[in-house]
C-alpha cells in the first residue's frame, strides 16, 4: 500500500460511500453502507491496515467536513450494531448537524490532526480555497484542468436514493475521487515542501497555506525571543493584539516625507488632518469639504456628497491613494522604446518588510524584537539558495505578516502598524516620482503598490540613477531595475509588458497563465491578442487555426441556491449549475434562474404596470418566456452571454475537428478586438493631438 490515498465520501439519507485511489497505479476501493450493502466492518479493517502502514489521506476539503463526519461515525458506540440502512442514516444526522452548525459552533466542534485516526492533508487548505477571495468548488478545478468530464452532484442533498440511484452515486464518487487524484499530482511539489518543514521544524506544516506557513514560522521565531503571541484564557487560546480607539495619521509619517509639489503636499496636509478609527474608507467616502487644496488638484468623483477616491493629478498623471497601495498609470496606448528613450521599472525589494525593518514599526505588543526578527528572517533568506525550501518558508514568512496586521483574529493584529506601512510606503513612492518628474523629457508611465515604470531619454538615464540614489539614501530602502522594449496598456490593472530579455509580463484581462483559483474561460481571447501584439499575427488567423479546443470553453458559476437552464427556439433543458461550453452558431441561450430578492416584483405587479399597447405586447412576451422556462413567480431570469447561443459540453467525446464547423469564431474574434481596440484608440489620440 503507497503512503497516500486520495479520497471522499458521499453521504445521503439511506447510503453512505467512500472511494478511495491509490494517485500511482490507480487502483481504486469502495465502501458502501446502505439499506443494499454494508461494509463497515471492512472499512474499518481498512483503517486500522492505513494506520499499521502510516498511510495519509488526502482530499478535498477532507479536513474540515469529510474527516470530521467520518471520526464521528466512529465514536458512535452502536454503530456496528446497526443494519447498513441505519449506519447510512447515523452517517446522514452528523453530516446534516454539522452543516446546520454556526461557524463558531463548527471550528468548536472540529477534531484537530492529533486527534485523528488517520493522518489527513487536506488540498482545499494547502492551495488556499477556504480563503473567500480564493473560494474553489472541485468542480470549478475540473473545468480548470480541462477535465474530459465535469460531473455535478447527480441528486439533490437530503433524496432518498433507489438502488440504481445509489449506483450512480458512487460513480459520482469515483468520478470525484479521480478528479482529486489530479489536483494532487499537481500539488505534489507543494506537499513535498511542507514535508521537509514539518520534519525540519518538528510542527505539522501539511495542511497549511502559503501564507499560514510564513506567519507560523514567524510567530515560532518571536516565542523563541521570549515574545508572547497568545495567552490563555478560560475560553482557550486567545491570540494577544493591539487595538487602538483611534490613529493621528500626523503621527504616523516618517521624517523623511518631504515634497516640493503643491499636488504632493496638498494630499500630505490632507492625510495629516486625518484622525481615524478604522483601516476601511481612509481614502474613499471622504466628505467634500474636508479636502481643502485638493479640490485643485484632484479628479473627485462623488457619489452622494462623498468623494469616492483621494487622488491628485499631476501633468496629467493621476496618482491614486489606497489601502492596498499607490497606483496610477497612462491608459490606452502602447509604449515603445526607441533609439532616444528607454522604458524602465524601479521595483522596491521586500517594501513592506523592508519599510518595517528600517523604520523600526512594530505590532506595539510584540516589541522591537519583531523589527529584529524581521531582519534576521531578510538576511537569512539571502543565505539560501532559490528553490530550497528554506528560501521559500522565508520568502513567505516576510511576506505574510503585514497583511495580516489588520486581521482581528491573528497575533499581529495592530491597525496602526497597517496604516504606518501603507502610508508612508505610498508618501515615500510619490517622492520618488517627483524626484524623476524633474528629469527633462521623462514621463511616468505607471505607479503601484511598490514601485514605478517610467520613459526616459536615454541621455538622462544617469540622472535617474542618481536621483535613486538620493532617495534610497533618505528612505533606506533599494531599488530593483528592469527595462521594458514595448508596452500595451489599457489601464494600470491590465496590461502586456514585454522585457528586453524577451520575457513578458501580463496582467488582468490580458493574462492566460491563470492560478487555478481564477475563471480560466475562453483563453484562446487572450493568446490570440498577445500573439497579435507581440508577433503581429492576424487574429481571425490565429483564432480560426488554433487546435486546441480547451482554450474556446467558457465556465458557469451558478450558486446553489439557483439553477442553469438551456433555453431552445423549441424547448427548455436543464443542466449542471457548473457546466462548461463554448460560442456555437446553433444550440440554446444560457438562462440561470434565480430566487427573488426583496424587491423583485411579481407577475401580478408587472400585469397591473402595463397600461400602454407597448408595454401589454412586451408584458405577453415576458409572460411565454417565463412558462415556457416553467419558472416561479418572483423568480429572476438572468442571461448568460445574453442573445448568444451556446452548446455546452460537460461530457467531451469529441476533439476540435469535429466542433469546428459548430464555433461562433466571430464571439472569440470580437472578444479579441474589444482587448485590442482600446490600445489602438489611445495612440490614434496622441496622433490626432
Amino acid at each position: 500500500m503507497s503512503r497516500d490515498l486520495v479520497w471522499d465520501i458521499e453521504v445521503f439519507p439511506n447510503v453512505w460511500c467512500a472511494t478511495f485511489l491509490e494517485p500511482k497505479s490507480g487502483n481504486l476501493v469502495t465502501f458502501e453502507v446502505s439499506e443494499w450493502a454494508d461494509d463497515w466492518d471492512k472499512f474499518l479493517a481498512f483503517i486500522k491496515q492505513s494506520q499499521d502502514n502510516m498511510v495519509r489521506w488526502v482530499g478535498f476539503n477532507n479536513y474540515a467536513y469529510d474527516y470530521q463526519i467520518i471520526h464521528k461515525m466512529l465514536k458512535y458506540d452502536p454503530m456496528r450494531s446497526l443494519s447498513g440502512k441505519d449506519k447510512a442514516d447515523i452517517a446522514y444526522q452528523i453530516n446534516k448537524k454539522f452543516f446546520d452548525m454556526e461557524k463558531d459552533d463548527k471550528f468548536l466542534s472540529m477534531v484537530w490532526d492529533n486527534a485523528h485516526e488517520v493522518p489527513q492533508i487536506d488540498l482545499f487548505k494547502i492551495h488556499h480555497f477556504d480563503n473567500m477571495a480564493r473560494a474553489t468548488s472541485l468542480k470549478k478545478l475540473e473545468f480548470n484542468m480541462r477535465s474530459s468530464k465535469i460531473q455535478d452532484l447527480p441528486y439533490k442533498p437530503g433524496t432518498i436514493l433507489t438502488e440504481s440511484q445509489k449506483n450512480e452515486l458512487i460513480k459520482y464518487n469515483i468520478h470525484d475521487v479521480k478528479e482529486t487524484a489530479k489536483l494532487y499530482h499537481k500539488t505534489a511539489d507543494m506537499i513535498k515542501f511542507r514535508e521537509e518543514l514539518t520534519k525540519k521544524y518538528d510542527k505539522n506544516f501539511l495542511n497549511h497555506n502559503d501564507t499560514k506557513i510564513g506567519k507560523d514560522y514567524f510567530i515560532m521565531e518571536l516565542e523563541n525571543a521570549d515574545v508572547d503571541c497568545f495567552k490563555i484564557t478560560k475560553d482557550g487560546r486567545k491570540p494577544v493584539q493591539t487595538w487602538r480607539s483611534q490613529m493621528v495619521v500626523r503621527d504616523l509619517f516618517f521624517p523623511c516625507i518631504k515634497f516640493n509639489r503643491p499636488e504632493f503636499k496638498a494630499v500630505g496636509n490632507w492625510l495629516a488632518k486625518q484622525v481615524i478609527k478604522t483601516t476601511k474608507a481612509v481614502f474613499t467616502e471622504i466628505p467634500e469639504e474636508s479636502l481643502g487644496d485638493l479640490h485643485q488638484y484632484a479628479n473627485l468623483k462623488k457619489v452622494k456628497g462623498k468623494v469616492k477616491n483621494l487622488n491628485c493629478v499631476i501633468d496629467g498623471f493621476q496618482f491614486d491613494f489606497g489601502t492596498g497601495g499607490i497606483h496610477g498609470s497612462v491608459e490606452s496606448t502602447i509604449v515603445e522604446e526607441d533609439e532616444d528613450f528607454a522604458i524602465i521599472d524601479y521595483d522596491v525589494t521586500s517594501l513592506y518588510p523592508s519599510i518595517a525593518i528600517q523604520n523600526r514599526v512594530y505590532p506595539e505588543h510584540l516589541t522591537s524584537k519583531f523589527c529584529d526578527i524581521y531582519a534576521t528572517l531578510k538576511e537569512d533568506r539571502l543565505k539560501h539558495a532559490k528553490g530550497t525550501p528554506e528560501n521559500a518558508m522565508l520568502k513567505l514568512a516576510l511576506n505574510g505578516v503585514y497583511g495580516d496586521s489588520n486581521n482581528q483574529y491573528s497575533p499581529f493584529y495592530d491597525p496602526q502598524y497597517t496604516m504606518t506601512i501603507t502610508l508612508n510606503g505610498q508618501l515615500m513612492l510619490c517622492m520618488l516620482a517627483e524626484m524623476h518628474m524633474t528629469v527633462k523629457g521623462l514621463k511616468i508611465i505607471q505607479i503601484n503598490t511598490d514601485g514605478l515604470t517610467v520613459k526616459v531619454p536615454r541621455s538622462r538615464i544617469d540622472d535617474v540613477e542618481e536621483l535613486n540614489s538620493d532617495w534610497q539614501a533618505r528612505t533606506g530602502l533599494q531599488l530593483e531595475r528592469a527595462d521594458y522594449k514595448k508596452m500595451f496598456i489599457r489601464d494600470v490593472n491590465n496590461y502586456i509588458g514585454l522585457y528586453t530579455n524577451g520575457k513578458l509580463k501580463r496582467k488582468g484581462k490580458y493574462e492566460y497563465e491563470r492560478e487555478l483559483h481564477q475563471d480560466q474561460s475562453a483563453l484562446i481571447v487572450q493568446k490570440a491578442v498577445e500573439s497579435h501584439l507581440i508577433n503581429g499575427t492576424n487574429i481571425e488567423d490565429f483564432i480560426k487555426n488554433h487546435e486546441n479546443m480547451f482554450d474556446f470553453f467558457l465556465r458557469t458559476n451558478v450558486p446553489r441556491n439557483s439553477r442553469l437552464l438551456v433555453e431552445y427556439e423549441d424547448h427548455v433543458e436543464s443542466t449542471q449549475n457548473i457546466s462548461r461550453y463554448y460560442m456555437s452558431k446553433d444550440g440554446g441561450n444560457l438562462v440561470k434562474i434565480m430566487p427573488p430578492l426583496k424587491q423583485t416584483k411579481s407577475v401580478e405587479d408587472y400585469r397591473a404596470a402595463a397600461r400602454t399597447p407597448a408595454q401589454i405586447r412586451d408584458f405577453n412576451i415576458m409572460l411565454d418566456r417565463r412558462l415556457k422556462l416553467g419558472i416561479a413567480d418572483r423568480e429572476r431570469i438572468i442571461n448568460i452571454n445574453d442573445g448568444e447561443k451556446v452548446q455546452v459540453v460537460n461530457d467531451i467525446i469529441v476533439d476540435i475537428n469535429t466542433i469546428k464547423s459548430y464555433i461562433n469564431y466571430e464571439w472569440y474574434i470580437e472578444e479579441a478586438y474589444k482587448l485590442v481596440r482600446p490600445l489602438w484608440q489611445g495612440n490614434l489620440d496622441d496622433l490626432i493631438n
